[in-house]
């Protein structure tokens, strides 16, 4: 489809495909309900209005996604690549992890944490670990070289819009059902007809949709997502330190600012 020369990988599979999945119900009815058999106006309006609600809605889903994050880590005590640092998390080894604040301690070109600093004061070591999850998300875009960590952040940017459209996507379901139920009663339910055959394939699909997006799209699913991210992304220092890549000279004396780091991260990265 032409629509997809717009998206790049990720766009592909973590804003669109969330988006035709919200749409499916709406998506089913244009395109069972309408004759196309000849294109006429009607086609061509179908079929731009199609294109439009997927783009709206992946936009939307995007948006939401993001507006939602923040809660999501407030939820599970912050961000994963943040958290899994921390010396009372783990989820990684705790021999590793001391490899990696002196390998990005030098790449930042700062002190990392002392067990004794970051006891007396959370706060600072978060801020230098996230300057860690930034330098690692700024240096791992390369997604042949971290094939794993690409589609764990897709995996996570699915997820994570596909709930923020959760709401919209069942609200539209609703409404597709409403019109396919109206259209059978004005058929006096005759699902023989040809009109009444698709009517109720349309009725399927919002029944199989409501199903998914009501069990499957949680923020359970998207909490798993996320720490399968984070942990990929801690993990990736492994690469660093595999290709020869050594710290730079520590300088003495320089402290990690106690404000958390504004730097830009990649769409859907936690």
């Amino acid at each position: 489809m032409e629509v997809f020369k717009f998206f790049d990988a990720y766009a592909i599979r973590a804003r669109l495909f969330p988006a035709i999945i919200g749409a499916a119900p709406a998506l089913a009815a244009l395109t069972l309900l309408i004759s196309w058999k000849t294109f006429g106006l009607s086609n061509m309006i179908a079929s731009l209005g199609m294109l439009v609600l997927l783009w709206a809605i992946a936009d939307f889903a995007r948006a939401r996604g993001r507006a939602i994050e923040s809660a999501l880590y407030a939820d599970y005590g912050g961000m994963p690549s943040i958290t899994m640092f921390r010396r009372s998390d783990s989820t990684i080894d705790s021999g590793s992890k001391d490899r990696y604040r002196v390998f990005l301690a030098g790449k930042l070109g700062v002190v990392a944490p002392s067990a004794a600093d970051e006891a007396a004061d959370q706060a600072a070591a978060d801020s230098f670990y996230d300057q860690c999850g930034n330098w690692l998300r700024q240096n791992t875009r390369d997604t042949k070289k971290f094939p794993i960590l690409f589609a764990e952040n897709v995996t996570y940017g699915f997820r994570r819009n596909l709930l923020g459209v959760k709401a919209l996507a069942l609200a539209l379901n609703v409404f597709v059902v409403a019109i396919c139920v109206l259209l059978l009663w004005a058929m006096s339910w005759n699902f023989g007809a040809p009109m009444g055959n698709k009517t109720a394939v349309v009725l399927i699909v919002a029944a199989a949709h409501a199903t998914y997006m009501l069990l499957a799209v949680s923020r359970t699913a998207v909490r798993d997502a996320s720490k399968a991210y984070g942990r990929e992304l801690v993990l990736s220092c492994e690469s660093f330190l595999a290709s020869g890549n050594t710290p730079a000279k520590k300088p003495a004396g320089k402290k990690v600012a106690t404000k958390t780091s504004t730097a830009a991260t990649p769409p859907g990265a936690p």
